[in-house]
């Protein structure tokens, strides 16, 4: 497997010393470290908002060729996580300690800085992969041609190196200066000690069915040192809507219309009276007034071509598939969320479930520009909703639920942890067992090009299917 992108001609000519004959003024060879960064930034919202996890979550619907949203694909590439974003950070931290790079590195930021910032990023995107995937390469990853073999290191063995990378990159920071190329926050450093602490909070919540201790103590290690504290702490990648840095989705629904917003979310949104339904989605085309209708979920392409497009809610046309429509990453209402969570346990969160999970609702709310007070009190008193310590790990999955709308593979693996809400498989499933994934599969190139170390985990975690379960996601 290939971690990194070594150009041949960079080998070959690395042989000799030819002075500057073959130096072109015009193309200096030293690259600021700057754009490493942003680059594997760039990379996040395509991997939290990816269409499949969409489908996984019921959030999209797919309006023709509806084969992925009914599971017909097992096997998932993960190599362009490690050759594209993973590969961009360990490029930064490298040429950060390279005593060699150092000090032209250190016109991005100060050296400890940038290391920071690029440990916590990858924290962040290997656990999107782990939490996909189960046991992946980590320790012997991004070895470039020092190991293109990786071994599969076990998942419970992944989150606790990530609890100590987060933990040590937090206090890497120094008095320095912030690293340039940071477009998720401006090279504010203390947001992303903030960010840092509340992926930690994430993972804790995570594992709490598996290694209930161990979580708590992250948890309230996570709470102490500083987690998302207001929406404006909020990690939303922002497009430029520029022409050259637009989001996808506008692409995507320029000349097609492949996908539609769910009919579980929608009905779920309508049956509240929840005002989020306005900027999730549009209003039905074929409506003279506000009318929301979603796509069913799951059918086949015969069914779902019964519908027209004029017939279904489409994702919001500013909050979602604009030009410069923004992705959330991490934010303030999934914090709270988590805060409710843990106070369930009695664990120590600053205050109680009941707080923490109607301020989250709230912060959801106002993320999306649609909080009303008086429509918000009367919300959060329905039966449905008002917060019963009985039920608190129901409500909370909801509620979550509805807040991570546009997070595919968030809402993904909070509904595998949670088991709420109560989705149903795609009525016209095309995968063996007909329910919803738990995991995807490794890529063919695995089983080709690393053989030994494939077999060795699926042995380990189990068949490499759609329906194994992941390390922290028990029955």
């Amino acid at each position: 497997m290939k971690k990194y992108i070594i150009p041949l001609i960079l080998i070959l000519t690395a042989c000799g010393d030819f002075g500057n004959t073959n130096v072109d003024p015009n193309n200096p060879t030293s690259v600021p470290v700057s754009g490493f960064l942003t680059n594997a930034i760039h990379f996040m919202p395509a991997y939290e908002s990816g269409v499949t996890g969409l489908y996984y979550s019921q959030y999209w619907s797919a309006t023709r060729y509806t084969e992925d949203s009914r599971y017909s694909t097992t096997q998932f590439d993960f190599t362009a996580i490690y050759s594209g974003p993973l590969n961009d950070l360990q490029k930064v931290i490298d040429m950060n300690s390279d005593p060699e790079t150092m000090e032209m590195a250190s016109e991005s930021g100060s050296n400890a800085n940038q290391i920071a910032v690029a440990r916590i990023l990858k924290a962040y995107f290997f656990l999107h992969a782990t939490d996909r995937w189960g046991d992946i390469p980590y320790t012997e990853a991004l070895m470039a041609l020092e190991n293109l073999t990786p071994s599969y290191d076990k998942q419970s063995a992944i989150y606790a190196a990530l609890f100590d990378e987060l933990d040590n990159a937090v206090e890497e920071f120094d008095a320095g200066a912030a690293p340039k190329g940071d477009i998720l926050y401006n090279g504010d450093l203390d947001m992303w000690k903030k960010f840092a602490n509340s992926l930690r909070l994430k993972m804790a919540l995570r594992i709490s069915d598996v290694d209930p201790a161990a979580a708590k103590a992250e948890f309230e290690s996570a709470v102490a040192d500083g987690v998302l504290a207001t929406n404006d702490d909020n990690a939303i990648y922002h497009y430029l809507g520029n022409g050259v840095f637009d989001n996808p989705r506008y692409n995507d629904f320029l000349t097609r219309t492949d996908n539609a917003v769910s009919k579980t979310i929608v009905d779920k949104l309508l049956a509240l009276g929840d005002p989020r339904v306005t900027a999730y989605a549009d209003p039905i085309a074929a409506s003279a007034g506000d009318v929301y209708a979603g796509m069913p979920y799951g059918l086949g392409n015969a069914e779902a071509g019964g519908y027209g497009f004029d017939e279904v809610s489409l994702p919001h046309s500013v909050y979602v598939k604009a030009k410069d429509s923004s992705v959330p990453l991490l934010t303030y209402a999934q914090v709270l969320f988590g805060l409710a969570e843990g106070a369930s346990y009695g664990w120590n969160a600053g205050g109680t479930a009941e707080s923490f999970y109607n301020a989250a609702i709230k912060a959801s709310m106002e993320q999306w520009n649609v909080f009303d007070q008086d429509e918000y009190d009367s919300y959060i008193q329905q039966a449905e909703v008002d917060f019963d310590e009985a039920k608190a790990i129901q409500l909370i999955g909801e509620q979550k639920w509805l807040a991570l709308y546009m997070q595919g593979y968030e809402g993904w693996a909070e509904w595998r942890r949670l088991g709420y809400p109560e989705l149903l498989p795609a009525p016209a499933a095309a995968n063996n067992s007909g329910q919803i994934p738990k995991r995807q599969a490794y890529p063919a190139s695995e089983s080709q090009n690393n053989q030994a170390n494939y077999e060795a985990a699926v042995a380990r975690q189990g068949a490499d299917n759609l329906d194994t379960r992941v390390w922290w996601d028990v029955e």
